[in-house]
């Protein structure tokens, strides 16, 4: 999140882990933009947030040209900021994978074109391999599947590498070292990504913004022995996605 008040601090940390593939976490929803609200005043409400509505943020997005014309700047905006830390593009998301938006998801890859962007998350996550790992717990099947689908498709057409996978959405926020253990074991052939929200210490925002999310849990389960002992005798690999993609270039 490059807008986030502290991005300034997670770039100086990433710098020093030249290993680490770092993304960009698109902010359009559920925070505050880049540019002035003066620039992009169809972008935000009062407060200068962007609209908390997704719903009524989507439809815009979708039926208003001058609309989509804001929302590309802004995401210009913070590809450019991206780009200002010095550190390599590993991969594009957005914040509650709002690059499920099929006009969000067209613009990420015609601006994403100019800042060699190489890949993108999609958040699929499969019920069958859930039912398999954890059969006393209740999966289904996400509403917005036809938009996963659609987004995998349009992003592979356009030549960018994108994940097979993705887990933790189901349990987000409780990705903690049990339900890792229970997972890992079942992952499924292909690239998979593991979705965590991790944190060194809670806060009153933390647990007003989301409640029940199990923020130390989840940090204390990435830095496990038993999960990298598992990972280990499974002789499954850890990668970027930038081991797997090459730049997107203009044509």
């Amino acid at each position: 999140m490059v807008g986030g008040p502290a991005a300034a601090d997670a770039v100086a940390r990433a710098h020093q882990l030249p290993s680490l593939g770092v993304g960009l976490h698109l902010v359009l929803v559920d925070g505050f933009p880049l540019l002035p609200p003066a620039e992009i005043p169809g972008l935000v409400c009062a407060s200068a947030a962007f609209d908390p509505n997704m719903a009524r943020a989507a439809a815009r997005f979708f039926f208003l040209p001058q609309i989509r014309r804001q929302l590309a700047r802004e995401i210009r905006a913070q590809f450019e900021a991206f780009r200002a830390t010095g550190l390599t593009l590993d991969h594009v998301n957005a914040h509650k994978h709002f690059h499920l938006h099929p006009t969000v998801a067209r613009l990420v890859i015609e601006i994403g074109r100019d800042f060699g962007m190489k890949a993108v998350r999609v958040p699929s996550e499969p019920v069958r391999v859930l039912r398999r790992a954890f059969p006393r717990e209740h999966s289904s099947v996400p509403i917005y599947s036809p938009w996963i689908s659609g987004l995998g498709y349009r992003l592979r057409r356009a030549g960018l590498f994108v994940n097979d996978y993705t887990f933790g959405l189901a349990w987000s926020g409780n990705m903690v070292e049990m339900r890792l253990l229970k997972l890992i074991p079942h992952l499924p052939d292909g690239v998979s990504e593991i979705y965590l929200h991790p944190a060194t210490k809670g806060s009153a925002a933390f647990a007003a913004a989301i409640p029940g999310y199990n923020y130390l849990e989840e940090f204390a389960a990435l830095l496990s022995p038993s999960v990298r002992n598992r990972i280990a005798e499974l002789g499954i690999r850890l990668v970027s996605y930038s081991d797997f993609a090459t730049p997107l270039t203009k044509t």
